[in-house]
């Protein structure tokens, strides 16, 4: 069968090899799957959702019990006071615009501390040239890079010293960079230090590829707002699109009328049948989540073993679903991608190219064979064509469908792998 899948014997013999070195790190993912599962069932039952739950609406949305029960089970998973999980929201990339046209005004400063947020907001901020951005409308933009993947705690000391900021932004996952992503613990010590020198920043974290992971979310340590995609970890490879922001009652209030309109807030948008593939998405999500964690521990430690620059390492602790491979190659970069998507089971004989993707400013190679058009749960690669040449890798419904995408790319990747 691994033949008739295009896979050699030299790549089956040392995927077994990897599978050995990594298991004591797949028993700790599988421990965090079982907290974070428990946590999920809870929060079901004290909401106690019922099939009737599952019913849609139309219209406006009044009255949509499934709808508003939902929020409530998000919120409690993430320790919300409030959250606004919906299908209207398109993208990670549209809640975080919402959210930041939400809480912004004119005159106001946003602050990011993660260095440059991720591409597509260089237009929803400014930092690209758009009439409808942020900075058109008046709202200032600064960074604060990292400093050897640590936060610069003396120049945010410094900016808070200096004038009002009304709101920080971190990004935990690392885009389309070679930092590392920020682990919960990192959060919480510099969320402590943002409080010694101002109590009323809004500091709101974009958790996207990081939910799950961990035991603990951003909320849980300080955090006032957080956002993420629902075709990432928390939709479980079932919701079929949407979005959350969750956080402090005021401020997911702010959102939700700026989603849909000032005085209607929460109170409309029809669910139109998404509520039930939401919440089986969520309640999947623990496991899914895994099973990415652990495709990307195998991934890490095969191209470890071929000789390639990986982040992080098999046993390094994560923050986030995705892994880097720095290939310094552009051709291996492109071939890698184009491997992932052969291992696909949807469009698995098409071949991604690398193009101009809008909101992107260099040349993007797609990799996504998934049920659902972008999904970034279901295992996919992608990377901008630019040096050093780094594919970034995440999701895996099931370990077993990640580890065979993973040989299949490596092996389409570097069919010389044969002699080494």
């Amino acid at each position: 069968m691994y033949q008739e899948f295009g896979i050699s014997e030299k790549i089956i013999e040392l995927s077994k090899e990897a599978q050995k070195d990594i298991e004591p790190i797949l028993k700790k993912i599988e421990e965090i799957c079982e907290y974070n599962s428990l946590k999920v069932l809870k929060a079901f039952q004290n909401n106690n959702i019922s099939d009737m739950h599952f019913n849609q609406t139309t219209g406006y949305g009044y009255g949509d019990v499934g709808r508003d029960t939902c929020e409530k089970v998000f919120a409690e998973v993430l320790g919300a006071e409030d959250s606004l999980v919906r299908g209207q929201f398109i993208s990670g990339t549209h809640a975080l615009t919402v959210a930041l046209f939400a809480f912004l005004r004119p005159g106001d400063t946003m602050l990011s501390i993660t260095g440059k947020p991720y591409d597509t907001l260089d237009e929803v901020i400014g930092i690209t040239e758009n009439p409808s951005s942020l900075k058109s409308f008046g709202v200032n933009f600064e960074k604060i890079d990292l400093m050897n993947n640590d936060f610069d705690y003396n120049a945010i000391e410094e900016r808070l010293k200096k004038d009002k900021v009304k709101l920080i932004e971190i990004q935990r996952s690392k885009g389309y960079s070679t930092r590392k992503s920020i682990k919960i613990d990192d959060l919480e010590k510099v969320i402590k230090h943002i409080r010694k020198f101002d109590k009323d920043v809004i500091i709101m974290i974009d958790n996207c590829y990081c939910e799950f992971v961990n035991t603990k979310e951003p909320l849980e340590v300080g955090a006032d707002v957080i956002v993420g995609s629902l075709i990432k970890n928390l939709g479980g490879g079932i919701a079929p699109n949407g979005a959350y922001i969750a956080g402090r009652r005021d401020l997911v209030n702010l959102a939700a009328e700026r989603l849909t309109a000032p005085g209607e807030g929460k109170e409309v948008g029809p669910s139109l049948g998404i509520t039930k593939s939401i919440l089986q998405g969520l309640f999947m999500a623990p496991s899914v989540v895994a099973s990415s964690l652990k495709t990307a521990v195998f991934a890490s430690k095969m191209l470890e073993k071929l000789g390639y620059d990986v982040e992080p390492r098999f046993n390094d602790e994560r923050a986030d679903i995705v892994q880097n491979i720095n290939f310094n190659d552009e051709t291996k970069l492109i071939k890698f991608c184009q491997g992932i998507q052969m291992g696909s089971p949807i469009d698995s004989n098409s071949i991604p190219e690398p193009w101009d993707m809008p909101g992107y400013t260099d040349k993007v190679i797609m990799a996504a064979g998934a049920f659902t058009q972008g999904s970034s749960i279901e295992l996919s690669c992608d990377g901008p064509i630019r040096p050093p040449y780094t594919a970034f890798m995440q999701g895996g419904l099931t370990y077993e469908y990640g580890k065979l995408g993973v040989m299949k790319a490596i092996q389409n990747m570097d069919e010389s792998v044969e002699e080494k």
